[in-house]
């Protein structure tokens, strides 16, 4: 299917880009990794004026650690970061996650700032920025500003990002020692988006877990935090009676959609076993960062 007609721009600056979009407005959309968006242009669900391309932009891909944070350049591919030593070393939920996302053409493509901007609440990347309480910074006319995850993402498909603002780079925090991790899915095959997923890091401090984090992909317009599982993980022991009790609190009140992949109960009870065999599991790897 052909594209609809629109207006294309490749600025050559982050400047170049802003001024564009403080031009435009919602007028335009920004062409990143193509993956979301050009299907979105051809199937006519997106019909924008212009088309900004950032892809010759230097400067916005690459990954930096400092301070305690991992930072990514918002055009960094998927399949860059999923290679990167500094990812894997630092933020090991993010790569535990970036295998699961489409195949190799696709990440090879799609980008961090690309995905966690079209903010599919299905896909792995908004459930790991919000399970890791990520930052996303966004450059305007007017400057600069760090927009936490908690309020980045507002709806389906919808983010915080105003018409004139362009996503620049996402800040991930390193994860500490003795902190273990998980990402699980189901789906209806491997590249599929989930079904239900869930991002799961667990920190043990003298054999008690002092840090919990749980953020579900699929069951809401949003990736969801279970916050009243890990406030309940916090200051216990590792323990299957432990992780049964919080993936009962961690679907007590979730209302997913139904489709013709699964009903609503269904989608809960997949729910509720990925929290059991995710907390196993980054229970279990937690003693390998040591």
């Amino acid at each position: 299917m052909k594209l609809p007609p629109v207006d294309y721009e490749a600025p050559k600056t982050v400047s170049e880009a802003v001024e564009l979009l403080a031009e435009h407005l919602d007028q335009a959309s920004v062409l990143a990794g193509g993956q979301s968006l050009i299907p979105l242009l051809a199937l006519r669900l997106a019909r924008p004026a212009v088309l900004i391309d950032i892809n010759g932009i230097a400067g916005l891909s690459g990954v930096s650690a400092a301070g305690g944070w991992v930072a990514i350049g918002a055009m960094t591919r998927e399949y860059a970061a999923e290679e990167s030593g500094t990812v894997a070393g630092a933020v090991p939920l993010l790569a535990a996650a970036l295998p699961m996302i489409g195949h190799e053409a696709i990440r090879s493509r799609g980008t961090i700032g690309g995905s966690l901007a079209h903010a599919d609440p299905a896909a792995e990347l908004p459930a790991v920025a919000r399970a890791l309480d990520a930052e996303f910074v966004v450059r305007s006319r007017s400057g600069e500003r760090v927009i936490p995850a908690a309020e980045w993402f507002e709806g389906y498909l919808t983010t915080s990002r105003r018409p004139g603002e362009l996503l620049v780079e996402v800040r991930f925090p390193a994860a500490g020692l003795g902190t273990g991790i998980s990402f699980q899915e189901v789906a209806r095959r491997h590249g599929d988006f989930a079904i239900v997923g869930l991002a799961a890091s667990l920190t043990l401090s003298g054999g008690a877990i002092s840090d919990a984090r749980l953020a579900f992909a699929g069951i809401s317009d949003v990736p969801v935090r279970a916050a009243g599982a890990e406030d309940l993980l916090v200051g216990e022991r590792p323990s299957d009676r432990l992780f049964d009790e919080a993936a009962r609190r961690a679907t007590g009140d979730i209302d997913p959609p139904a489709d013709l992949h699964g009903s609503s109960d269904y989608r809960k009870k997949v729910a509720a076993a990925l929290v059991r065999r995710g907390l196993r599991a980054a229970a279990g790897n937690a003693g390998e960062r040591q």
